[in-house]
């Protein structure tokens, strides 16, 4: 819907005819010069020859044109335009990936060919983020130490780019997975969200940090957060050779998952990421409705751009 943000300017519109009219022209002062007959007379022909030619009716319709753009760009021409109301869920949804060593095993196959963990994950797990619109999303990522690699937002867009970007190593090639998830879970400790979710994705055995996963999964479950887990790898610990690198230790996993109320998921090929996915999303639905919104689109820059183009056109003519 279109509207002018400050309408009474336009009130101002007669402002330069009602100055004219009670005013009146403006007095030059000088001093007076004496010439010969002659010279006066032609000073006088020239210049009622350059009035005729200038031809006054034009000269007043550009300034007065030009008076009535900048009124109206001062006014503010602007339309009301609604936007696509925001799925709001009252989640908040943290993402804690494991981005030690490990991940950096070329163990899976991603549109035929042999990626890293790590790739598989930041492709299927950025697709994930975007689609979480309506929940506030954060991003922890871990390996000897946790930090947090985005704080909760709903700019999904921004937390996928994030995954999409996490390195192997930049927080050390060891697993604490304890750790990323009780960062998870401090930073959740003051949310007011309705529903509080962590998704908690591991490619290995809990084997750095001071605490045991499975008493951080008891805390989770006194703050009501579920954590969803995933065991990524095509080994387990449980089936592996001894002194086997690689392997993850699913178990534990499971066992957050459980005494946290969450799903355990096992992943041993970029399919069964792509399921996880799915299945999450089942899990953790976003078909809720939002508040709608509406913009203001300016177009102050329209009037005020021609007036400009008017004014240089005046002063050139002038000129000339």
């Amino acid at each position: 819907m279109f509207e002018l943000a400050d309408p009474w300017i336009l009130l101002l519109l007669p402002l330069p005819y009602l100055a004219a009219r009670f005013l009146g022209p403006a007095q030059m002062a000088g001093g007076a010069i004496k010439v010969p007959d002659r010279v006066g007379d032609g000073l006088l022909a020239a210049g009622r020859h350059r009035a005729a030619r200038s031809d006054l009716r034009l000269q007043q319709g550009l300034l007065w044109a030009i008076w009535v753009l900048l009124l109206l760009a001062a006014a503010g021409p602007r339309d009301l335009a609604p936007v696509s109301a925001l799925k709001v869920t009252g989640r908040d949804l943290a993402i804690v990936l494991d981005l030690s060593g490990s991940m950096v095993r070329d163990d899976f196959d991603l549109d035929g060919r042999q990626v890293t963990r790590r790739d598989a994950v930041a492709t299927v797990g950025a697709d994930f983020a975007r689609r979480r619109g309506g929940d506030r999303v954060a991003l922890v990522v871990f390996g000897s130490e946790a930090y947090f690699a985005a704080p909760f937002s709903f700019d999904v867009e921004a937390i996928a780019r994030q995954i999409e970007g996490a390195q192997i190593g930049i927080s050390g090639r060891a697993t604490s997975i304890s750790d990323g998830l009780g960062l998870a879970l401090k930073r959740m400790e003051n949310s007011e969200a309705a529903s509080r979710v962590v998704i908690l994705l591991s490619d290995g055995v809990n084997n750095a940090g001071a605490t045991n996963p499975r008493g951080v999964a008891e805390l989770a479950a006194q703050m009501g957060v579920r954590v969803h887990t995933i065991a990524l790898g095509p080994k387990d610990l449980s089936t592996a050779d001894p002194g086997e690198r690689g392997v993850v230790d699913a178990a534990t996993l499971r066992a957050i998952s459980e005494i946290s109320g969450g799903e355990s998921f096992r992943v041993r090929t970029t399919e069964d990421l792509v399921a996880v996915g799915e299945a999450l999303d089942a899990l953790e639905a976003t078909d809720s409705d939002g508040l709608a919104a509406e913009v203001f689109h300016d177009y102050w820059m329209w009037p005020a751009g021609l007036a400009a183009l008017l004014g240089l056109g005046y002063g050139w003519r002038e000129l000339t």
